[in-house]
């Protein structure tokens, strides 16, 4: 399975320098991820390649106008949905990123300026997609983190494919401690039971120590979950972190 994902922006290059490296680049090498980044200007008629103009009503800032971003996005023949990276759409988490990477592809919209014209959000965008409460400057950013998160969970993207399935909010939970060597640094040592090669121990300590620190630091994460269960708590009060 490939995975085709179109972004439409004005800086198309933002997208390609990033989505050429690292495990997003060996996985479009490997025919695993399609990404297609298409210049929004590309469509435009006029010799400066206009993509906004001033707001009617009056306000600061400039919107982008529907004309070009409608015909580049039908140019394109791209994947639907297509996503318009804004602050009102759903937010975005690892359920929504499972979604997503189980599609045959999906395409993202990168605002820029004040906006986008409101016929391009309610007559070419099939949703909207938020990466949180913040404000950005253009949708590239959180298009980068729509693709990575997304194109981990497709199988063959990562090289060992339990990786997905540990990391954190797999599980709705944190993920657990790492250590790796030296065993003793500074005076600060592993924990046994890594050491133990007993993976059952070691899976068990694992579930406690993600457990405990979820509660700790993303109790809101256990109460998605519907809280601790009897044998969750049992779990840490077995470890001292009841």
């Amino acid at each position: 399975m490939t995975l085709r994902v179109d972004v439409f922006t004005i800086f198309p290059e933002m997208i390609t320098n990033y989505t050429d490296q690292s495990i997003l680049g060996r996985a479009a090498r490997n025919d695993v991820l399609d990404v297609r980044a298409h210049n929004l200007r590309s469509e435009t008629t006029d010799v400066h390649r206009t993509i906004d103009d001033a707001p009617f009503g009056g306000g600061a800032g400039m919107v982008m106008m529907p004309e070009p971003v409608f015909a580049a996005v039908e140019a394109a023949d791209s994947p639907r949905p297509l996503l318009y990276l804004g602050p009102s759409g759903r937010t975005f988490d690892q359920s929504y990123a499972r979604e997503l990477s189980e599609l045959d592809g999906f395409s993202l919209l990168c605002g820029r300026y004040e906006g986008i014209d409101e016929r391009i959000r309610t007559e070419l965008c099939d949703g909207e997609i938020s990466v949180g409460d913040v404000v950005l400057a253009g949708g590239e950013l959180a298009a980068l983190v729509v693709l990575e998160a997304t194109a981990r969970l497709v199988p063959g993207v990562l090289g060992n494919s339990a990786s997905a399935e540990d990391e954190s909010f797999a599980d709705g939970l944190l993920e657990y401690p790492h250590f790796t060597r030296p065993a003793e640094f500074r005076g600060h040592s592993v924990p046994d039971v890594l050491l133990s090669g007993n993976h059952a121990k070691i899976e068990q300590w694992r579930r406690a120590q993600s457990l405990a620190r979820t509660r700790d630091l993303r109790p809101d994460l256990l109460e998605a979950r519907g809280g601790l269960t009897p044998d969750d708590q049992k779990l840490l009060d077995s470890y001292g972190l009841g």
